[in-house]
């Protein structure tokens, strides 16, 4: 038996100039944000049973995800994406879109993970402007379903955030950029490329149009969102949106004309799953299910059998701890996106012992899961840091170095959760290893970035304010002098991640070093105490 949460059953009606009745009711079965989640919470063995007895009693079925699904656990990110890509062949999923982290394993993976697929997969706003390899050639804008004459256009939904929030070195060729996700114009080069897929859709006689939106709803995503992009578009019915983790029921907003349009969202991990139903009557309407009460064995055995590899490596005891070092605090707010957390301070001195250097810099979005007190193992390092990227160094000026603290803090607020969720987190929040700084956050940002979310300076009053450089066991102001030496992994030294191209064209020691999990569990079993990692340090202050 299914139990609904926030169950809606919202009836919109369609102008019947817009789209005809189905002969049929058409059930539209989406998940998003997996993030390799596959057997937490609802899990795929649940979705599986469910949506084989609902086609199984004669009803119009398909199965979506709206992305990120090969990234976010040790199942993904020890075959990069290759057992994951397989269980979703089991799970016979139709149709998908591409969110930010496909991309974390490189193009070239990518690619070989898309060749390997058995469900299609859409993208409508993808620009390639190189010369080598465009890996979306074949991609189509959006996929076509006909259910027994009454036809859905399913449109796939690329976020432009994926530049910044995945590696932007993936995305160029010989130091420039070659794709792009029509970011610019506040949003209308978006609106203007999905109107266009929508009205070819809608002229190869689609009936109803299913946008597969990997764009978030939160303020936090503006002016790339999916209600933003509602508001700018007609002719789409619905919108499956993922991206920002949210839990949307059946929201509705009007679009262009006025008209209503759905909007709904399943969180993350499983916690949902989603099932959109276009009645025969015209209507649209939505529920999310986080529970039922049957499983599928194959898909069942599929993800032991997996699990049961992993074991091997991942259960491999490093030490112990008797605390734990934390990104979240017990509300489950990840602290280390907009605070310094003890785990972040570990994370940033590992760094710096292994580097050598007078700082570090490492970003709080790399950051991904606590390491709970107890035994500690090969697969709680692998969680901290799960994309596999590597140490790096370069030399730098103070002014380098004030102006990455500035645009890495540009989001902080003075509070960090708000009754409604998290307040002022950003992936770049930066954890420090050898300096401490202050961030005011009653002066706005001053921070400038291109319309691909690239750093470009900052103007204005600067809400950095005392940074001080550890030297001889002291903190003392930073020196205007000297040239310092800056770690960090490659990703935010020189694949300009989150936007970061402070130091891309700096003088680089290490460019390519040691994988970051090796870097931290050196660090472990180098320590005899871990007790000054008990607490953050005070490193940084917020006021």
């Amino acid at each position: 038996m299914k139990k609904l949460l926030l169950l809606l059953i919202t009836v919109l009606i369609l102008s019947l100039s817009a789209c005809t009745k189905p002969k049929e009711d058409v059930y539209v079965f989406f998940t998003s944000d997996v993030h390799c989640g596959i057997d937490e919470n609802l899990g795929f063995g649940a979705v599986k049973a469910l949506v084989d007895e609902t086609k199984a009693e004669g009803k119009n079925v398909v199965l979506v995800d709206a992305g990120d699904f090969l990234q976010g656990g040790t199942i993904g990110s020890m075959s990069q994406g290759q057992d994951i890509i397989d269980i979703m062949n089991k799970m016979n999923y139709d149709v998908v879109t591409f969110g930010n982290h496909e991309f974390d394993y490189g193009m070239d993976r990518l690619e070989e993970l898309m060749e390997q697929a058995d469900f299609q997969m859409a993208a409508c706003n993808v620009r390639y402007t190189g010369n080598q390899r465009n890996i979306f050639e074949h991609v189509p804008a959006y996929v076509m379903k006909d259910f027994n004459g009454t036809k859905v256009a399913f449109l796939g939904i690329l976020t432009p955030d994926s530049l910044t929030t995945s590696t932007p070195a993936f995305f160029m060729e010989d130091g420039r950029f070659v794709y792009d996700f029509y970011s610019g114009n506040d949003g209308n080069d978006l609106a203007v490329k999905v109107q266009e897929t929508v009205d070819e859709a809608r002229k190869q006689g689609a009936d109803y149009v299913v946008a597969i939106s990997h764009l978030g709803s939160s303020a936090a995503v503006a002016p790339h969102d999916s209600v933003s992009l509602i508001s700018k578009t007609t002719g789409i019915d619905a919108v499956i949106d993922g991206h920002s983790h949210s839990i949307i029921s059946g929201d509705l907003y009007p679009n262009a004309n006025g008209e209503d349009v759905l909007l709904a969202s399943v969180g993350t991990k499983m916690q949902n799953l989603g099932e959109l139903i276009i009645a025969a009557d015209g209507s649209i309407s939505c529920v999310l299910i986080s529970e039922y009460d049957k499983t599928d064995e194959e898909i069942d055995a599929a993800i032991a059998s997996v699990n049961e590899k992993l074991d091997q490596v991942l259960a491999q005891k490093i030490g112990e701890l008797d605390f734990t070092l934390r990104i979240s605090d017990e509300n489950g707010i990840r602290q280390v996106r907009s605070r310094e957390t003890n785990l972040g301070d570990f994370v940033a001195d590992a760094f710096r012992d292994h580097l050598q250097t007078d700082v570090v810099v490492f970003n709080g979005g790399s950051i991904r899961k606590n390491i709970e007190a107890g035994d500690v193992t090969y697969g709680d390092f692998l969680n901290v840091t799960p994309f596999g990227n590597t140490a790096a160094s370069c030399y730098a000026t103070d002014q380098q170095i004030l102006d990455v603290l500035e645009f890495c803090s540009r989001s902080t607020e003075s509070i960090n959760y708000f009754e409604d969720g998290p307040v002022g987190e950003s992936g770049a929040f930066l954890q420090v290893s050898g300096l401490s700084y202050t961030i005011d956050t009653s002066i706005p940002s001053g921070v400038l970035t291109d319309e691909d979310g690239m750093y470009m300076g900052i103007e204005g009053e600067r809400r950095i304010r005392d940074v001080m450089i550890l030297e001889n066991g002291k903190y003392v102001p930073i020196d205007p002098e000297k040239v310092y030496t800056v770690g960090g992994t490659d990703y935010v030294l020189f694949q300009r991640g989150d936007g970061n191209s402070v130091f891309y064209n700096n003088e680089r020691i290490i460019a390519n070093g040691a994988l970051d999990v090796d870097v931290l569990i050196a660090y472990f079993n180098s320590l005899e105490s871990f007790e000054e990692y008990r607490e953050p340090q005070g490193r940084i202050t917020i006021r």
